[in-house]
């Protein structure tokens, strides 16, 4: 049997992506939203009829990710809401749904809306709650989000996962599949926002789900509705992922890298309350997160400095290299000051969240430090 690839090795080579028409090491672009039937109108590709669904782009960075996810299936969509939004239309009418609290508030904004509108009951569960949560009541669908952003609490997904007999969700946009393996770990389907760390590069929106059952009734509902409701990733948009894709892991390394010095250097820090970070002992879900993330804690901190709105937003307008704007993940350092943006959702007034970047975190510090001062 041939050895299992690493995934650096599976990310280097795209999943063996190239284009034979021409002999290129990378794959071709193919736009092409139709396509050639002979004269007795048999298909000249059985597999290529109409993009909406058909396309060797897409299908490519799918494979990436399959390989990435160890998964069986693997669909792409044009956002990370459109994944999520993806699962909750393949619910009945009457279903009954568990999510996390206290995660990504778009997430949570969509979800309450349309289980109002489809009458599927919502309950919502801190993160410390979810087991006896599953345990009680009984769900079809059961959603989290680890590390969860920006409280950057960690979920065991196993336990979770035995806790409950509907679809576990999980949301492991912050972790990437290189830090943690959802499907590994019990869950039924696996969705990131791949807009984030997976793209890395600021310049493609996307989002994903994959799966190690795709025969399931559920699995069978998502993909037949994807198809006939069109909601895909672009040809370029999906060629862009599969480039940005190749450096993942190197990407993913270093930004763990960073993100932990920094977190380590903000909490001794005199003018810092406490940073949220799953690589901090301190920090709830810790030892979770040992057991559950390989090879870093990812990119995404969150820092309390001490005072209140004035003194957050005075540091975020001087920080000089983590550039003011939303979104994670990219490899470009970035800092938003949340609850600016989301000052409804109980979020602090001197909480400012990082996504750390490949820059040398020796600048990175030195940023923090005249920022601070």
């Amino acid at each position: 049997m041939k050895k299992p690839l690493h995934p650096a090795t599976i990310a280097a080579h795209a999943a063996g992506a190239l284009d034979p028409q021409s002999g290129g090491v990378v794959p071709a672009l193919q736009p092409s939203t139709t396509f050639l039937r002979d004269e007795n109108y048999a298909l000249i590709r059985p597999d290529n009829i109409y993009s909406r669904d058909n396309s060797d782009n897409m299908r490519q960075a799918e494979a990436v990710i399959r390989a990435l996810e160890n998964a069986q299936d693997t669909l792409l969509f044009p956002s990370g809401m459109a994944a999520i939004a993806a699962v909750f239309r393949a619910l009945p009418n009457r279903a009954t749904a568990i999510v996390q609290s206290g995660i990504y508030w778009g997430t949570t904004a969509w979800v309450r809306d349309f289980c109002a509108r489809r009458e599927i009951t919502l309950i919502e569960a801190h993160a410390a709650d979810l087991i006896q949560t599953c345990q009680t009541q009984p769900a079809d669908l059961v959603l989290i989000e680890t590390p969860s952003n920006p409280w950057l609490l960690t979920v065991d997904i196993a336990a979770v996962k035995a806790a409950t007999q509907g679809v576990l969700l999980v949301d492991g946009t912050a972790a990437t599949p290189v830090l943690t393996s959802a499907l590994d770990h019990g869950a039924d389907i696996v969705m990131h926002s791949a807009t984030k760390a997976i793209n890395g590069h600021s310049d493609v929106l996307a989002g994903v789900l994959s799966t190690a059952a795709p025969e399931t009734a559920v699995w069978q509902a998502i993909k037949a509705d994807r198809k006939m409701a069109g909601a895909i990733l672009g040809p370029f948009e999906a060629w862009l992922l599969t480039r940005a894709m190749r450096t993942l892991p190197l990407r993913v390394e270093r930004m763990s890298q960073n993100a932990l010095a920094l977190a380590q250097h903000l909490m001794a820090h005199e003018a810092v309350a406490d940073v949220f970070y799953p690589g901090l002992p301190h920090h709830q879900g810790h030892d979770i997160a040992l057991r559950q993330m390989q090879g870093g804690f990812g990119s995404l901190l969150s820092v309390l400095v001490k005072g209140g709105r004035a003194d957050a937003l005075r540091v975020t307008g001087k920080l000089e290299l983590f550039l003011r704007a939303t979104s994670l993940g990219g490899v470009e350092s970035l800092v938003e000051h949340r609850h600016t943006i989301e000052p409804h959702t109980g979020i602090p007034e001197n909480l400012i969240r990082v996504s750390t970047g490949i820059e040398h975190i020796d600048d990175l510090i030195a940023d923090w430090d005249q920022a601070l001062a």
